[in-house]
């Protein structure tokens, strides 16, 4: 089924654009690509796809600099990282560089169609909620939240943990299954980094961070967004 949304991978690695390009191209999307960093902003300023899957190490012109580039010159479609290392993102300032969000390579391509299929869904689409809780309203496509007209950024790590969360109110959720959902099935993360990047976020979300109201700690287990206040 053609989908009519037209994807760009830019990606060095033949073998793995190749996969990429086929899979995608399967699942009814219309593929445009190439592997020289110096050809991709023209290729994609040209074509303007929906998407831009975009390999951060590249000859010619490295991912952060393309990324900067196309936002400069009014590239507002969504750019996908992606990464071989899962740490690597925590370096990358979704807001300096523009970028949507990220995948850690080496990636199922199964998780990978379904990250796109999500993406189309609600940002191509326009069916991207913004979700409610307490005082604040959060908006994952521009990772930030709205606190009395007041914008707050959040890094791309964060964007996900809280949409997990707002996604899974008042339920328990494990360590292990957020690490899964926020770093993927390849990650070699450790419980310490996602509980730092918890004590983040909370900075950001509650009146008191030592004392959470919304992102609770349960013992044992993991954590719980508490919305019954």
């Amino acid at each position: 089924m053609q989908k009519e949304i037209k994807i760009a991978i830019i990606e060095d690695d033949e073998n793995l654009r190749f996969l990429v390009n086929h899979r995608l191209q399967k699942e009814g999307y219309k593929i445009i690509e190439t592997g020289d960093g110096n050809q991709a902003v023209e290729l994609i300023l040209t074509e303007l796809p929906d998407i831009v899957l975009l390999d951060w190490m590249l000859p010619g012109k490295e991912g952060s600099e393309i990324c900067t580039t196309l936002r400069s010159k009014g590239f507002e479609n969504i750019i996908i990282m992606m990464s071989a290392k899962s740490q690597d993102v925590d370096k990358i300032d979704a807001f300096h560089f523009g970028v949507s969000d990220y995948v850690s390579k080496p990636f199922n391509m199964d998780v990978l169609v379904a990250m796109l299929d999500s993406k189309v869904k609600y940002v191509v689409h326009g069916k991207e909620e913004n979700n409610k809780f307490g005082d604040m309203e959060h908006h994952p496509n521009t990772h930030s939240l709205l606190r009395n007209n007041k914008k707050i950024e959040l890094t791309i790590l964060e964007n996900r943990i809280l949409l997990y969360f707002l996604n899974n109110r008042n339920k328990v959720i494990s360590r292990d299954d957020l690490m899964m959902e926020v770093w993927g099935y390849n990650s070699d993360v450790n419980t310490r980094t996602l509980d730092m990047h918890i004590v983040r976020l909370r900075k950001k979300i509650e009146a008191n961070p030592d004392r959470p109201d919304y992102l609770q700690t349960v013992r044992g287990v993991g954590y719980r967004f508490n919305e019954e206040l």
